[in-house]
């Protein structure tokens, strides 16, 4: 495949992945500033037709675009990024490795578990310190305690609240992908590169 198809393959899915971020919804039991959305299924696309690095491409791409609208003094897209990139980096090395429908299963499913494991490093150490220079971390823990008043501290809260969130989200996106990927495969095999053996 030539750079110029990629390159062409991964503007399109960036731009699919952007506007699916901007339709991002809050969901019961979690705090408000936790949004779901759908935005990872393109760049997982992208990750495992073309490579991880594309995928990462992606994610880079529809935080860009809407930290230019962002509420959150670009900290959210800074967070989704680091996010979706391991979740779907470490989903297409994965296929990469595991051939087949099989390694788009095992691959999705793995990064969404990745993507939450990380997400208690990255939040704990880079991401609220950095929502705390903006809004005091009381009133963070205090948007978690109304849900759950035994919140003892941001670690507490991160474990319980965030860590099943984001691997919720990572397994509705790997949930879409691995659905429509199936009904999709021998259209899309014309078009990207997918390898099924």
């Amino acid at each position: 495949m030539s750079k110029i198809r990629k390159i062409t393959i991964t503007a399109i899915l960036a731009a699919l992945s952007t506007v699916l971020m901007s339709l991002s919804f809050s969901v019961p039991l979690v705090p408000s500033f936790l949004k779901l959305d759908f935005s990872d299924f393109p760049a997982l696309v992208a990750s495992f037709a073309i490579g991880p690095f594309y995928g990462a491409v992606v994610c880079l791409v529809k935080n860009m675009v809407n930290v230019l609208f962002t509420t959150t003094g670009g900290v959210g897209e800074l967070c989704n990024f680091i996010l979706s990139a391991v979740f779907v980096v470490a989903a297409g090395l994965l296929k990469n490795k595991i051939r087949g429908f099989k390694g788009i299963v095992i691959g999705s499913v793995s990064g969404a578990v990745a993507m939450a494991a990380i997400g208690i490093i990255t939040n704990y150490f880079v991401v609220y310190p950095m929502y705390s220079l903006i809004i005091p971390m009381d009133v963070i823990l205090n948007a978690y305690r109304l849900i759950y008043p035994q919140t003892r501290n941001l670690l507490h809260a991160l474990i319980i609240f965030n860590m099943p969130f984001t691997l919720f989200k990572g397994l509705i996106n790997a949930a879409v992908a691995v659905i429509v990927l199936k009904r999709l495969l021998p259209f899309l095999m014309r078009i990207l590169p997918f390898k099924t053996k």
